[in-house]
């Protein structure tokens, strides 16, 4: 099923995008690639790229790798709360982050204003722009598994001598390694495909392989060299891919997973109370002040004025008012969440067999094509490759669905595999010997152990069902838009009323997202015994 899946909603639309682009009369042009190749200014884009989201991966995962730890081993008050609202950035449109923090770094802005010191022409903008946006991608992915970690092996080692440097290097991290690098793998393949920050926070003088193909696609009408850079976009995210799946799978080992409400502790002696602080003034600075300048920008206005317009269709932007938005998107990300779970809970399922032949294992790193792959490319391709019977979805409301469920997917893999992987074989092999069926052992061995990995990838895949907008500006309906699709649209119209409404649908986005997850934290906490 998930090979059926990315095969006609993944390589179809791609593939017919691609060949769009490169084939003239019948002819394939191939000489357009190395022509488009030879452009420096193509060079540039591709250098610039390159090195950006190498810098971002490593600086968000300095900032958040301390997170993680808190968010795992201590207990506090309003720990759900919080792990639910630094969520809430990854959900936003990437417009809407790239407007957050011009207003922080740019003219005018906080760090103008108090310091006379502005970032918006420097790159370091963008870098923060990503840590912010991907802060959550690290704390869920690589907190999911530290949480489940036995501390006694930890304490084994530093009873037989070890410091505590000594014992987390050589027993804490070679067991986290596979959760590090997946969570990388994801923040890269993010901030090296990213579109609105860049788009916002670089102007003129910073642009990526997204932004150019965009660039290429919507204002210069060439898809010859949109095609190429797709192209060129697919092969570099396939070689990452291709070396993350080497190196991790050689450094994945059977671990010993417990229960995380073992293993949460109030933090105790002034080191650790030092690093609780420091990791929610990171939060409150990195995170909270943006939201919170989008929240102030909304209530510019006296008695709501700008939520009080949402109520209105008038302006002729949508065919319905923009209040609207929020019920099409919760209904769009629960379905998307059921299929990303669906297709990302079986994909993960196949990957863990022992017997899995190198088909199986080569689709692992296929799986994350989908976060590598221009959204542009993707929304064209959907309207141009299912057109036709018996895939003529232009017209049906589940190509949204479907679109935000292939980059829900390889979150829900990638959060469910370093867990399932850790899982001892002989507690499957010894159910199957007492006579319990392939569908009972899943269900009594496989399932308590993965539960908080499936809801926390049931939450990611929720979180990015709502935020996707690069493959669904191109197909929601107008009478039928999400709430990035109208925060984008509402910004890209002049005047004082559109931003306000904006910002308003912003700022509802956000409530509507921390609700959402502060659920799923509730329901986990019950289902695992989290306190």
């Amino acid at each position: 099923m998930p090979v059926a899946f990315f095969a006609v909603f993944f390589a179809y639309p791609v593939a017919a995008i691609v060949a769009r682009g490169l084939k003239v009369d019948g002819v394939w042009r191939l000489g357009r690639i190395a022509d488009v190749l030879g452009q420096s200014d193509v060079r540039h884009v591709l250098w610039f790229t390159t090195w950006q989201a190498l810098v971002s991966t490593a600086l968000t995962l300095l900032v958040a790798l301390p997170g993680a730890y808190v968010f795992a081993r201590f207990t506090f008050p309003g720990k759900q709360v919080l792990r639910a609202v630094v969520t809430v950035p990854f959900v936003l449109p990437t417009v809407v982050v790239g407007t957050a923090f011009l207003a922080l770094v740019g003219r005018g802005g906080l760090l103008d204003e108090l310091w006379g010191v502005r970032l918006d022409t420097t790159v370091w903008a963008i870098l923060l722009a990503h840590v912010f946006f991907n802060y959550a991608v690290v704390v869920r992915t690589v907190g999911g598994l530290w949480a489940q970690l036995d501390p006694r092996q930890e304490e084994a080692a530093r009873m037989l001598g070890a410091s505590r440097a000594r014992a987390w290097r050589q027993v804490t991290l070679p067991a986290l390694a596979p959760a590090v690098a997946a969570a990388a793998l994801m923040v890269f393949l993010f901030t090296f495909t990213s579109f609105g920050v860049v788009q916002i926070l670089g102007g003129p003088t910073f642009s990526t392989l997204e932004v150019e193909i965009y660039r290429q696609t919507s204002e210069i009408f060439d898809l010859s060299t949109a095609a190429v850079l797709t192209m060129v976009q697919f092969v570099a995210v396939g070689a990452v891919l291709a070396l993350h799946a080497w190196t991790v799978r050689r450094r994945e080992s059977t671990l010993r997973l417990v229960d995380a409400a073992t293993t949460a502790r109030r933090p105790h002696g002034a080191g650790q109370w030092a690093l609780l602080a420091g990791v929610l003034a990171s939060i409150a600075v990195l995170l909270l002040l943006p939201l919170a300048v989008l929240v102030q920008r909304s209530l510019d206005a006296p008695d709501f004025a700008y939520y009080r317009a949402l109520t209105s269709d008038e302006g002729g932007i949508f065919l319905v008012p923009p209040i609207e938005a929020i019920g099409n998107s919760l209904q769009y990300a629960v379905a998307a969440t059921a299929i990303a779970v669906l297709i990302g809970g079986l994909a993960a399922a196949a990957l863990t067999r022992r017997d899995a032949g190198r088909f199986v294992q080569g689709f692992d790193a296929l799986l994350m094509l989908p976060l590598g792959v221009s959204a542009v490319t993707v929304g064209f391709g959907f309207l141009i490759a299912l057109d036709e019977p018996p895939l003529d979805l232009r017209s049906s409301w589940i190509l949204v669905p479907l679109a935000q469920a292939l980059v829900g997917v390889p979150f829900v893999v990638r959060t469910m595999l370093p867990v399932l992987r850790a899982v001892d074989e002989r507690l499957r092999e010894a159910a199957a010997v007492l006579g319990a069926s392939p569908w009972r052992v899943w269900r009594e061995v496989d399932l308590p152990m993965v539960r908080r990995a499936l809801l926390i990838a049931a939450g990611f895949a929720f979180a990015v069902s709502l935020g996707e907008f690069g493959a669904t500006v191109f197909i929601a309906r107008p009478d039928n838009p999400t709430l990035p699709v109208a925060v984008a649209r509402l910004l890209g119209r002049p005047g004082e009323l559109n931003y306000g409404q904006a910002m308003a649908l912003s700022t509802i986005l956000m409530i509507v997202c921390a609700v959402a997850l502060l659920v799923l934290e509730r329901l986990r906490t019950d289902r695992t015994g989290e306190f």
